[in-house]
């Protein structure tokens, strides 16, 4: 699809839907394990089971321990390959996911309602909205959506690297930061007194500042090594580098 197509589309009540479903979708506000996890992308991507490696018997009974899909003492490129493995079924979603939601017009309607937003914030256009909702969640599922965007036309090689950089930053950051970072928070002195004393709305502003500061720092060293961004370059689809 050109460029010409992707801009003359018209954006309709259907799209805005589509939109604000693919937020929720991607956000992580629905992550749960309640009927409406099944609005929410991590809840429906799910895990892998835990795999068996020893039983034991115990004067409490049978006790089995278990470890991951990947399993225990992997190493090289065969562990790196189980690795890789495992991201596949995340990042097929992911393509599926957007698929259809670009079919439904998500994408035209986050490129009239982002566009403003990103276009003077990191150079970007507003279609590349729904993939950085999703890597805040998902790394795999971010990356994905990218390199689909770029390869229907709907980021330039400039657009991409600049968007890639502001994904590398602190990825996945509400996920992580939720998980693991969060912890922190709960921590105590001796006294009682918290042992963070800044709070965690502070902490999510933070990240997602620098993440945009780490965007727009790489946005000026492609300015001082390539020259400045020719606002007249049209998107390039791997069709039409092949044709």
């Amino acid at each position: 699809m050109n460029n010409n197509a992707i801009e003359g589309r018209k954006v309709t009540i259907g799209s805005y839907l589509a939109l604000i479903f693919a937020v929720i979708f991607f956000s992580g506000a629905l992550q749960s394990n309640q009927w409406y996890g099944v609005f929410d992308f991590t809840t429906l991507n799910g895990s892998f089971g835990n795999v068996v490696y020893s039983v034991n018997d115990t004067a409490e009974g049978v006790e089995a321990a278990s470890t991951s899909f990947r399993g225990k003492g992997g190493n090289g490129a065969r562990d790196g390959f189980i690795f890789a493995l495992t991201l596949i079924p995340t990042v097929m979603f992911a393509l599926g996911m957007i698929n259809v939601l670009e079919h439904y017009g998500a994408l035209d309607a986050a490129r009239k309602l982002l566009t403003p937003l990103l276009r003077p914030l990191m150079g970007i256009p507003g279609n590349s909205g729904l993939a950085l909702i999703a890597s805040l969640q998902s790394t795999d599922a971010g990356a994905a959506m990218t390199r689909q965007l770029n390869d229907e036309g709907h980021l330039t090689k400039r657009e991409t690297d600049i968007f890639t950089m502001f994904q590398f930053s602190a990825g996945a950051a509400i996920v992580n930061f939720f998980s693991s970072g969060a912890v922190l928070f709960t921590l105590t002195t001796t006294s009682g007194e918290p042992a963070v004393t800044s709070s965690i709305g502070l902490a999510v502003a933070i990240m997602f500042i620098f993440k945009f500061v780490g965007a727009n720092i790489f946005r000026v060293y492609l300015n001082i090594t390539e020259g400045k961004d020719n606002k007249d370059t049209k998107p390039t689809t791997v069709a039409q580098e092949n044709a």
